[in-house]
């Protein structure tokens, strides 16, 4: 699936950060998804996170897949994660896991890819587990005290439960709360400074589909507050104009819960370029133009809705993933293209990013880049 790479690191690393005038930004205020810089390791995997540090990035937000890491009860294995977080830490970027996708076995329906797990506990466990791995006393920085340390602070709790793709039976903000309460509370005994953030909520139009308005409300109802720190939502929307109608919507039904201090995260935005008919298939000029669009509004509301930081989705485009390879909006929403030539899109990003003031360390020495890897196959969206 990866052909030539022709993203060249000297050239991304020649890139001069405009001051900006605005309050500095954290480190890790913009993220990215990148699938293929968590499956193929290695070289590939360190000129990509170079290049992606090298344009502001300074968070990946990346699914830890519970059933890759339980792979019988009570039994954790950790080491198809290990070298991606220090590799990240050693880039001097930050890792945002997922807790997500429990093993068949603590999966109520089986037969379904996704599920909520038939015992909270249990996925308690796993992000005890997760959290002493790579948290800030975790077990991974001891092994090799020498090498970069840069520990997980922040642990969004699943994806996406008002859709019904991802929460069996229906979306249910009762549940969910259930979710938070348990497994928040696990991550906090373990490390009571961590970050707790919600799943990325969707303001979705698919069927089986919770509005974002209504499972919000339930949340709060249904006694959420004390159990995040942040609040994510999915921001994809027509148009930048679209977005900032979504975020002050997000802020005023917080607002009036009396959560008013708890800041926003968006932990998926993206528009796609080519690729079957979709409203956020919207043309190379359109993609670029929107991601524009939406910096300079995430720029100026920044402060004003107390937003915590934005994740782009993807890094690159994939191809269509078996078993049904079937072409879907979300493999063409990258910054590059499958052969990692950047779209006009990668620049629209740069440049906005380049407006951004960055509170964030010097750059480390990041090796060339290498001959491309072996195909990928994935899945997401």
């Amino acid at each position: 699936m990866l052909s030539r790479l022709r993203l060249a690191l000297p050239i991304l690393l020649a890139l001069v950060w405009a001051p900006a005038s605005h309050a500095a930004v954290p480190p890790d205020f913009v993220g990215v998804t990148s699938q293929d810089g968590f499956a193929v390791e290695g070289s590939y995997r360190a000129s990509t996170m170079a290049g992606q540090r090298a344009v502001g990035i300074g968070l990946l937000r990346q699914t830890f897949n519970w059933s890759d890491i339980e792979k019988s009860p009570g039994r954790y294995d950790f080491s198809a994660y290990d070298d991606y977080v220090r590799d990240a830490a050693a880039t001097g970027i930050a890792v945002m896991p997922v807790l997500y996708h429990p093993p068949a076995f603590h999966m109520p329906h089986r037969g379904r890819s996704i599920c909520q797990p038939n015992r909270l506990d249990a996925m308690a466990d796993f992000a005890r587990a997760a959290v002493r791995r790579y948290g800030p006393n975790g077990s991974l920085w001891r092994e090799q005290p020498a090498a970069p340390s840069m520990p997980i602070h922040s642990w969004q709790i699943w994806n996406e439960p008002n859709v019904g793709q991802y929460w069996c039976d229906g979306p249910n903000a009762r549940g969910y709360v259930d979710m938070l309460r348990v497994v928040g509370g696990a991550i906090k005994r373990e490390d009571p400074h961590a970050e707790l953030v919600t799943a990325g909520l969707s303001d979705t139009k698919m069927r089986r589909a919770a509005p974002l308005a209504r499972f919000l409300t339930g949340l709060y109802r249904a006694g959420a507050a004390p159990y995040f720190d942040t609040l994510a939502i999915h921001g994809y929307a027509k148009n930048s104009a679209a977005v900032s109608r979504l975020l002050h919507r997000v802020r005023r039904a917080m607002n009036r819960r009396g959560d008013r201090r708890t800041p926003i995260w968006v932990t998926e935005i993206g528009w796609g370029d080519v690729g079957p008919s979709h409203r956020f298939i919207v043309g190379s000029a359109g993609q670029a133009a929107r991601i524009k669009g939406a910096f300079t509004v995430i720029s100026a509301l920044r402060r004003k809705v107390r937003l915590r930081g934005v994740v782009y989705y993807a890094w690159r485009d994939e191809r269509p993933y078996p078993p049904l390879y079937k072409d879907i909006w979300g493999l063409h929403t990258g910054l590059l293209d499958v052969r990692n030539n950047p779209k006009p899109a990668f620049r629209a990003f740069r440049e906005a990013v380049d407006k951004l003031s960055f509170e964030r360390p010097p750059l480390p020495p990041v090796e060339q880049p290498t001959p491309p890897p072996p195909p990928l196959a994935s899945a997401h969206r």
